[in-house]
């Protein structure tokens, strides 16, 4: 089988850039888009560049989010138009490529191989695409060009805003060795810790570690993070038109802090399923089963469904 051709696109800052976008007075200034400005529990789900750099974090409260940027300016969420800059990114992604498998409303992972004929090498297409939504849409993408997924999407997180990395095997252990282990796809804050008290700081110290270690430690999962350090991932790009192959339709993620308020998971239970729900509309399907996984701090989790009528 020859070398895969994956992009990963990252849609920069995506809610608030969109708000800038509609609202142009906002433009340059340090602004949070938030889901309850007008509760002080409520938290930050994404922030502008200007309030990045004052130490305004997604997942942070708006109280404690103020107190490090006092000329935050706090924006209520706007789902429907997040939805529909979202439908329009996927619009221009699928005039590259029918293989395009949603993580979220602002990332995508692309699978250009069979496209490098019709449209050039990949480089040359994630630099069309990047102009194409700031020209079209008025925002920045950042994409990683690699040969699998989860080296696509380190190279999207790489560079950041309204750039372009390319990570292939010549290149893959100069850039990602350096990096963190927190960076790579699935390792969240419980794994990074526990990775830690290990001596295991960046991904080519646990690229270097003995795959029978992991699994002692994390069991089955660690063959996995052994695998994906080390840039090994055969994982498709689903093509998300193909109705009768998908069976289900899921998304997770693992959040910068510890969720401690019904209120914060709640909105963490809306984020998720707006995007669940967006996949199943593009797909026109419809479920009988729901299911919520839940891990916490301790790597420990459960699971609870229900059939619906």
């Amino acid at each position: 089988m020859g070398q895969r051709h994956i992009l990963h696109c990252d849609c920069n800052c995506f809610y608030a850039s969109v708000e800038m976008q509609e609202h142009p007075e906002l433009r340059g200034k340090s602004i949070a888009v938030c889901g309850d400005p007008e509760a002080r529990h409520g938290i930050v789900l994404t922030a502008s560049y200007p309030a990045k750099r004052m130490g305004v974090k997604t997942a942070m409260p708006i109280w404690e989010a103020k107190q490090h940027c006092r000329d935050l300016i706090v924006v209520p969420a706007s789902y429907g138009k997040y939805q529909k800059y979202s439908s329009y990114v996927r619009e221009i992604f699928r005039d590259y490529t029918d293989q395009v498998e949603s993580f979220g409303l602002d990332e995508a992972w692309l699978d250009i191989t069979g496209s490098l004929g019709l449209f050039g090498d990949p480089v040359k297409i994630a630099k069309e695409i990047s102009d194409r939504i700031k020209r079209e849409l008025g925002i920045t993408v950042s994409i990683g060009v690699s040969f699998n997924k989860i080296t696509a999407k380190l190279g999207s997180d790489y560079k950041k805003p309204d750039a372009i990395t390319v990570i292939e095997p010549d290149n893959y252990k100069q850039i990602v060795y350096p990096l963190p282990v927190g960076d790579l796809l699935y390792v969240g804050n419980a794994t990074q810790r526990k990775l830690g008290s290990y001596g295991i700081r960046t991904i080519g110290q646990l690229a270097e570690t003995n795959p029978e270690v992991l699994k002692g430690w994390f069991g089955v999962m660690g063959y996995t993070l052994s695998a994906f350090a080390r840039g090994l991932d055969q994982t498709p790009v689903a093509k998300q038109d193909a109705h009768s192959a998908i069976k289900s339709v899921g998304n997770s993620a693992t959040t910068p802090r510890d969720l401690t308020t019904d209120e914060d998971v709640w909105l963490m239970l809306v984020l998720l399923s707006e995007s669940v729900a967006m996949r199943m509309r593009d797909l026109g399907s419809k479920c009988n089963v729901v299911e919520v996984y839940l891990r916490d701090n301790e790597l420990s989790g459960f699971t609870r469904r229900r059939k619906l009528d």
